[in-house]
């Protein structure tokens, strides 16, 4: 943009010089012709102003700091659009001159504790002021923190601000592109939503700033910063400066929280438990207000004197009276002249006291009896049902609670809504109605196990949540046809239209099994085993099959049987008839062994004790076929 020094803008204002350039616009020093005053004058970029959005957002910085009266906001004056010569959208604001906080803060780094204080109270006044009537600035930050030579202290740039009277100025993304990173509330970032409790977080990162010297996060990289905000616990101030007042510690902690039910509901809670802080620390001083805000009563009408010498006044008024010449006198053409050209400014003088007559009758209509006579509706939102009825009751209005809706955002049993809403106007002794938080909308998931798949859907059509998918699986506890478990689980507290899953049984699961007989007793038990088959052997003689092989299956192979049956095989152990065998001429310990291998049970005749060397007599005779477990004598 180019610089507009010299250019007289709406045939009023005079630009001097070029003081500040930003994003938006650029901020000249100059001269209101017409009043005889200095005055800044805000003018929008050019390629800006060609976009409806952000010159609505312009209009609206003037209609959100027109709208608060209070000695620290800078105050607004007029707003327009410049139609001879250079176009131009332009705000004008009285002139502070002076310095920003941010200027103070890079000559002087961190503050002493108690002259921190004493800019941190105008700032919150000013604040609790446009909280008060509904409006949130949303862009706090030490840049927007004027303070002029006489020492002061001015909140400037509401060109963010939201609130009942002016509406929403932009839109959530667009508020958090355009507030400054550093200082956004996590909701801000997060949501995009913004209230009292935004402003007072965005104040404490400016207070953790002056009191520290520094930011509590730190990147090159803005969004980095944005998600510190969102998912970091701002530190304590006492973790870099050992002399910071436990309450004041405490104080700022508590504003910066993530969570907004947690700080302050507004500025002026912050304000008044500062000022606390600030009387604690000073008990003996004299505390000065820097707000400047301290209601003044009314003045009362002044009572005229009555003058000793009235009677002296009144005999000399009449004698000036009485002396005056009552004969006329003919005007000459000068003389006529003179009295045209005169009256011709007594003529504006009285068209300027007929406006202000209007003006003054218009405002005094409005204000006794016109919408200005109605009651301003305070913000209580966040507030609980007691706090807004202190808030409200004083001011002559009733309060109804109305209703209650679930709300994510605000706790259980606190306002959610008012109407009208914060900022709005009320007849005097009329009525506000409250809606109440109840809280996040959670359901909880009822039993559904051991029911129908039909008795689990009609369950689940009591609440606002949706059947998901119905998936079979076996199981050998819960029977075919049943519901095993769901997905969320029993108890677990959901939000509405959360998806739940249900697992049917199948029943316990089956398998074919294969036949054994004629093979192995080995192989017989270690497959079934390792299927998860219990395996029960009976071993029995068999004059036909061999030894060690199955002879009957039960089941059978070919048929189904889940996991855990029991199967029983009948093992052949051979025939139950031996023969003698030859063992003459065996030492003893080798025909005992022999005969024992054929389950033939051995009967010793000795001469003695003595060990028989060489077995010499067998009874039966070898080659008799005996029954397992017959006697077999041996002697020598």
């Amino acid at each position: 943009m180019s610089d507009l020094t010299g250019e007289l803008i709406d045939g009023r204002y005079q630009l001097i010089r070029q003081m500040a350039s930003g994003g938006m616009a650029v901020i000249y020093e100059a001269f209101d012709t017409r009043l005889d005053r200095k005055v800044a004058v805000k003018i929008m970029h050019p390629h800006l102003a060609q976009d409806e959005k952000f010159v609505e957002r312009f209009i609206k910085e003037a209609k959100a700091a027109a709208a608060l009266s209070h000695p620290n906001i800078v105050a607004v004056q007029d707003q327009g659009w410049n139609q001879s010569g250079v176009q131009a959208v332009f705000l004008v604001m009285e002139m502070v001159e002076g310095h920003t906080l941010r200027e103070y803060l890079n000559e002087q780094g961190r503050l002493p504790i108690q002259s921190g204080i004493k800019f941190l109270l105008p700032v919150l006044s000013a604040l609790a002021a446009a909280h008060k009537i509904g409006i949130v600035h949303r862009d706090i930050k030490p840049e927007n923190i004027l303070i002029s030579k006489e020492g002061r202290i001015k909140i400037a740039d509401f060109g963010l601000a939201k609130g009942q009277l002016l509406g929403s100025t932009l839109s959530a993304e667009s508020s958090v592109i355009l507030g400054s990173v550093s200082y956004l509330s996590p909701e801000q970032v997060a949501r995009g939503v913004a209230d009292s409790r935004s402003d007072v977080y965005s104040c404490a990162i400016t207070a953790f700033e002056i009191f520290t010297g520094q930011k509590p996060f730190s990147s090159d990289e803005p969004i980095q910063i944005a998600y510190m905000h969102v998912n970091s616990a701002v530190p304590r101030m006492s973790s870099l400066r050992q002399d910071i007042p436990p309450a004041l510690d405490d104080l700022i902690l508590r504003s910066t929280h993530r969570d907004p039910d947690i700080r302050p509901r507004d500025a002026s809670e912050f304000h008044s438990q500062l000022l606390a802080i600030s009387h604690q620390l000073q008990p003996v001083q004299n505390q000065m207000s820097f707000e400047l805000d301290i209601p003044i009563a009314p003045m009362r009408p002044t009572r005229k004197e009555k003058s000793r010498h009235k009677g002296q006044e009144k005999a000399v008024e009449q004698t000036l009276i009485a002396s005056e010449p009552v004969t006329a006198v003919k005007e000459t053409t000068s003389a006529l002249k003179k009295r045209r050209k005169i009256s011709k400014r007594v003529r504006r003088n009285r068209y300027i006291a007929a406006g202000l007559a209007v003006v003054l009758g218009i405002s005094g209509w409005y204000v006794l009896i016109g919408p200005g006579s109605r009651v301003v509706v305070p913000s209580v939102i966040g507030g609980t049902e007691e706090q807004a009825r202190a808030a409200i009751a004083p001011l002559g209005l009733s309060v109804l609670i109305s209703e209650r809706k679930f709300s994510e955002e605000v706790g259980d049993g606190k306002v959610l809504q008012t109407i009208p809403e914060g900022g709005g106007r009320v007849d005097a002794g009329g009525e506000v109605k409250l809606i109440l938080s109840k809280g996040a909308e959670r359901y909880s998931i009822p039993s559904l196990a051991s029911l129908t798949p039909e008795a689990a859907v009609n369950a689940l059509s009591k609440f606002p949540l949706k059947v998901g998918e119905l998936k079979e699986v076996f199981n050998a506890n819960v029977p075919k046809g049943f519901v095993i478990s769901s997905t969320p689980t029993k108890g677990e507290k959901v939000k509405r239209d959360t998806i739940v899953n249900l697992l049917i049984s199948k029943g316990i699961q089956k398998f074919t099994l294969d036949s054994y007989v004629g093979k192995s007793r080995d192989q017989a038990l270690n497959e079934l085993t390792d299927a998860g088959f219990i395996v029960e052997i009976t071993d029995i003689f068999d004059e036909k099959i061999m030894s060690g092989l199955v002879m009957t299956q039960n089941p059978p192979g070919g048929s189904s049987a889940p996991k855990g049956t029991q199967i029983l095989l009948q093992v052949s152990k051979g025939s139950q008839y031996v023969f003698v065998p030859n063992i003459f001429t065996f030492p003893e310990a080798k025909a005992v062994s022999a005969l024992e291998d054929l389950e033939l049970v051995v009967v010793f005749k000795r001469i003695g004790t003595r060990t028989i060397k060489s077995v010499g007599k067998v009874l039966p005779k070898i080659g008799t076929k005996v029954k397992r477990g017959s006697k077999v004598t041996i002697a020598e």
